[in-house]
């Protein structure tokens, strides 16, 4: 590797610790990039020159001597557009280099079936209004998507979304074209940048090994192993919805088969066990249930205990494929856990390999509805910590 590349590399790694860590005080970067303090104020340097970072003194400076100053990065200077794709809803964002959201809009998604050009029509509107609302000075460096379907690398293609019936749809490329800012749009799966969003900025930061899952009509997963996201030989990896865990009764799944993960915990499935009839559906309809069975209902109560029962040994088998430090519940998983915990504990207990489970931490996700929104950011802000002097060149030109 030559100096111009290693030098352009620790100029993203840079980047990448400020935005990620927020302040970091010069020191600090150098013990964690393993560099000598003036090649850090080098760096430092450089990117300040760009408008990507400051330096500034750190809050409550009142001792005696001279304070070591903290880096942070610009973030009313540089931002991305973030889209989330749900099933009944789609958010887009702008987001402030360090990860701040510093605009949303909203709007419901019906259930309508394959519905690219509504879709790209509402995302397109929203996130054009975003980007005229930013600061006449600010940078927009990247757009990232998440879709809650399985996503062919590199173009966006959806290859198959069984929730709402997409197959083979250009939505990366139609959504670029309708935006009409000249940045291309990288898409993620949902879950996938749901798993990089908790370790990077949620509850599994600082772990290596992980597990999450997502819960919206069905169930996604992304899995970390070794500080990486598990994406499989073609990007389709992570599937754990559709991993098998009642074959001989299961209840139909939109994919075609029958017994898989979401389709015994899923949204149908636990307002089936409550009783509720089939006009009722949706995040709204999950919450009732799940406040219900706070409350004492004993059909709510009746209904996390069976659905988590069948989550349990979902998460029984993943424990013992992958042996994860951490499992994180994620979308509507994140409500229903706390009243399904105890069949998930009591399935690891008596289904899990000792040595497998006896470090394994289970906990809900602590960005909550927005983690598919963030990992959507990261992945738009990707290029920019891989290059950040090369993008700046490029957008600027």
């Amino acid at each position: 590797m030559g100096q111009e590349e290693i030098r352009r590399r620790n100029v993203g790694t840079l980047l990448r610790h400020v935005h990620l860590g927020g302040s970091v005080s010069r020191t600090a970067l150098s013990e964690r990039m393993s560099l000598n303090r003036s090649t850090i104020m080098a760096l430092i340097a450089e990117l300040t020159a760009a408008g990507l970072v400051r330096e500034e003194l750190p809050p409550g400076t009142g001792r005696a001597g001279r304070p070591s100053l903290v880096v942070r990065p610009e973030a009313s200077r540089v931002y991305v557009l973030a889209f989330d794709v749900a099933v009944d809803r789609l958010v887009a964002a702008r987001v402030a280099l360090g990860g701040g959201i510093v605009d949303r809009r909203e709007a419901v998604r019906p259930r309508a079936g394959a519905d690219l050009e509504r879709v790209v029509e509402v995302l397109a509107r929203l996130g054009r209004g975003l980007h005229r609302a930013a600061p006449r000075d600010a940078i927009c460096v990247g757009v990232g998507a998440s879709y809650c379907g399985m996503i062919r690398p590199g173009d966006g293609m959806v290859r198959f979304g069984p929730d709402m019936g997409w197959v083979d749809q250009a939505f990366g490329a139609e959504l670029g074209r309708r935006l009409e800012i000249g940045l291309p749009v990288r898409v993620g799966n949902e879950a996938h940048l749901g798993a990089l969003a908790e370790q990077q900025r949620g509850a599994g930061v600082g772990l290596r090994n992980l597990i999450y899952l997502h819960g919206d009509v069905g169930v996604g997963g992304g899995i970390i192993v070794g500080g990486k996201l598990l994406d499989g030989e073609s990007g389709y990896g992570c599937e754990l919805g559709h991993m098998v865990v009642n074959p001989y009764d299961g209840r139909p799944c939109g994919c075609g088969s029958h017994g898989c993960l979401e389709a015994e915990v899923g949204e149908r499935a636990l307002l089936d066990a409550a009783g509720r009839p089939a006009e009722l559906f949706g995040r709204d309809a999950v919450r009732t249930v799940v406040d219900d069975a706070d409350r004492g209902d004993p059909a709510a109560q009746a209904a996390l205990e069976h659905v988590g029962d069948w989550l349990g040994i979902g998460v029984a088998n993943l424990c013992n494929l992958f042996n994860p430090g951490m499992v994180i519940f994620g979308g509507t998983l994140r409500e229903m856990y706390p009243g399904a915990a105890a069949q998930v504990r009591a399935r690891i207990a008596a289904n899990v390999l000792p040595v497998a489970r006896e470090r394994v931490r289970l906990r809900v996700s602590a960005l909550g509805d927005d983690a598919t929104l963030v990992g959507a950011a990261e992945l738009g802000f990707s290029d920019l910590l891989a290059d950040p002097l090369g993008v700046l060149a490029r957008t600027a030109s």
